[in-house]
């Protein structure tokens, strides 16, 4: 079965190793028809501590990492960025 990946904004990294992802969707009212605006908080890991609040991220499904964590950050790209030269 495929992992979820959900696209959302960082509002908070104050906990070791986790961070509290808001997603937003928008879904439309079965009567009158007026799309209105679903927001879900959802506990993620981040290893490497590199995300803080404000910063867009993907996150994906995983396995149970504690009682609320089951998503965790999906970093694109990092092996293809070198690391910065001093």
């Amino acid at each position: 079965m495929p992992r979820r990946v959900l696209q959302g904004v960082v509002v908070s990294d104050k906990n070791a190793k986790t961070v509290v992802v808001r997603v937003d969707r928008r879904v439309q009212h079965p009567l009158y028809k007026k799309f209105l605006t679903r927001t879900k908080k959802y506990h993620a890991h981040d290893e490497e501590r590199r995300f803080k609040v404000g910063d867009l991220v993907t996150i994906r499904e995983c396995r149970p990492l504690s009682k609320l964590k089951r998503w965790e950050v999906v970093v694109e790209g990092a092996a293809e960025k070198p690391a910065a030269k001093a």
